[in-house]
């Protein structure tokens, strides 16, 4: 077990109580829709697969090195967006749309509000829970925002820097399909009456008047007081994290009209790769009239770091860098950690689809990132090379881990020469044993992973998947780095939920109009969501959650 940290050192975390199942509060045809409650908290449980069953803890000479928060997958969307395709769900049976959907959230109107919960909560972690070292850095790998949109990215660096909101990204009044009369009843609509929707009938969804009206009343943020750096993911890139922005579709951005159905000419025999090429054959049937907004435009890779550059948080540019600007690259290192680099990879297909790759030149240019902190590293034969360069550890970032990273384009068949899957990175991280850690997201689910070095007993690094804010369970992580005195490392890993209510004020209370009233409800519907909730695996096993991973300290290998 890792040492005791003082007792206020933290709040929010799991180790005393974590979020689940409650009561049943309605029943619905297909599920019940249930409240969350308190349960007993989880102690953080110890992985030795990289060190051996035998690895005991030393008693003393433990000593804090880092303590890092992680927080992935925002999806900050413009819920009102034309370029938004939520009209899929009526295709929800259909096999041939089945890596399409779904396209909406029923909680995703107040997820700003989340958010803003989830910072206010890491602005008052007075530090680690093993050691109460204070967290130097909020790392955030990816998917921050939804659609490639200008306004998501405006929402996200509003809600982080702290200030007066316009969570509905720019407009004032919803305008989309949650909103009485909108075609098709696929959606929950809060302030429905009378017949109830597809989410009210079958799965037990509230009634929430004036939900809507308060999801995009302006509020003041209270701001991220602790450095963070950022992430390029495929949801900065492309429609709805799949598809290529491409001129016809930008045309439509900006005006008010929304597609409601799909065309009856459109070949669905590959929806996936006409979507992913073309989405605009998706927009040529049935529109309705919507609220028009100038500042709605899509993003390119430079745009995305220009924003973060023109930024005033900390560090300066989130970790992006002129030289990103110049080489319209979303890649860096940074070495704001004493004896530790950070490296934030681009995994992102700016060609479409969901997966993610590396090219030749980003892997080239992170082998030399890596030897520049190794005083010795493996070539790819084998051989070691000796540098003379002052080790440090490195901590990997990205948005797509192992399980997502693919070296071919599955729509472009031909891998490129020296470019990296999950496997070809692995072997890449392997011959640089300063490597420990790699943390990323992109699947939702909390995941723990140790790779154990070939034909190097003890040597390997762990892959940490955290879940994401916009879905269930919307946690963050708390990482601390400890050197254990005996030529081992532990990375303590620790949950947080955003200290918000567990169960929601009433519709009718003053309270629920503020955003932790909504970031509660927020995580409520995201529980009861069917295909992404409660019961479907996103929080991971207890192994993946609050744990202690060991392993061989570079060096003593």
């Amino acid at each position: 077990m890792p040492p005791t940290a003082p007792a206020d050192a933290v709040s929010g975390t799991t180790l005393d109580r974590v979020l689940g199942a409650g009561p049943v509060l309605r029943r619905g045809r297909d599920a019940d829709y249930r409240a969350l409650d308190w349960h007993p908290g989880e102690p953080h449980l110890t992985r030795r697969d990289l060190v051996g069953p035998t690895w005991t803890a030393p008693r003393t000479g433990r000593r804090a090195r880092a303590c890092m928060a992680h927080v992935t997958d925002l999806q900050l969307a413009d819920v009102c967006s034309p370029a938004r395709f939520e009209y899929f769900h009526g295709h929800f049976a259909d096999p041939r749309m089945r890596a399409l959907v779904p396209m909406h959230r029923p909680q995703e109107a107040i997820t700003a509000h989340a958010v803003e919960a989830l910072v206010r909560t890491l602005n008052r972690v007075g530090g680690g829970p093993a050691t109460g070292h204070p967290v130097q850095v909020v790392l955030t790998t990816g998917d921050a925002i939804d659609n490639a949109q200008w306004n998501e990215l405006t929402l996200l660096l509003e809600v982080l820097g702290g200030g007066p909101v316009s969570p509905g990204a720019g407009l004032t009044a919803y305008d989309g399909v949650q909103a009485v009369g909108w075609p098709h009843d696929l959606f929950w609509r809060p302030d429905g009456g009378g017949e109830p929707d597809l989410f009210r009938a079958r799965y037990g969804f509230p009634h929430r008047p004036g939900l809507l009206a308060a999801a995009f009343a302006p509020f003041v943020a209270e701001g991220l007081r602790l450095p963070w750096l950022g992430c390029h993911g495929n949801h900065e890139a492309l429609v709805a994290g799949v598809g290529v922005p491409t001129p016809a579709l930008a045309e439509l951005l900006p005006a008010g009209r929304k597609p409601v159905e799909m065309g009856p000419d459109v070949q669905l025999d590959d929806a996936l790769a006409l979507f992913t090429r073309s989405s605009e054959a998706f927009t040529t049937a049935g529109a309705r009239s919507v609220a028009a907004l100038a500042g709605r435009r899509f993003i390119g890779r430079r745009e995305f770091v220009a924003a973060h550059l023109a930024d005033g948080g900390e560090p300066a540019g989130h970790g992006f860098t002129a030289a990103n600007l110049r080489d319209g690259t979303a890649y860096y290192a940074w070495d704001g950690l004493p004896g530790i680099r950070v490296i934030c990879l681009d995994t992102t297909r700016v060609t479409g689809g969901g997966d993610g790759s590396l090219d030749a030149l980003q892997v080239r240019w992170l082998e030399e990132r890596l030897r520049e902190v190794s005083s010795a590293y493996r070539a790819p034969d084998g051989t070691l090379v000796r540098t003379g360069n002052e080790d440090r550890l490195v901590v990997l970032t990205s948005h797509h881990g192992s399980s997502t990273l693919a070296r071919e384009d599955p729509l472009r068949p031909g891998a490129e020469a020296g470019a990296a899957g999950g496997a070809e990175l692995r072997a890449v991280l392997h011959r640089h044993p300063n490597v420990v850690l790699w943390l990323n997201g992109h699947t939702h689910v909390s995941e723990v992973r140790p790779w154990p070095a070939p034909g190097e007993p003890g040597g390997g690094f762990w892959e940490v998947t955290t879940c994401a804010v916009v879905d269930w369970p919307g946690q963050a992580r708390l990482v601390e780095l400890l050197d254990n005195g005996d030529g081992t490392l532990s990375l303590v890993c620790t949950m947080v939920d955003h200290d918000s209510p567990a169960r929601p004020p009433g519709p009718f209370e003053p309270a629920a109009r503020g955003p932790l009233g909504l970031a509660s409800l927020h995580r409520e519907l995201a529980a009861n969501v069917p295909w992404s909730g409660l019961d479907a695996g996103l929080s991971g096993r207890p192994t993946d959650r609050n744990v202690e991973l060991v392993l061989r300290a570079p060096g003593t290998r």
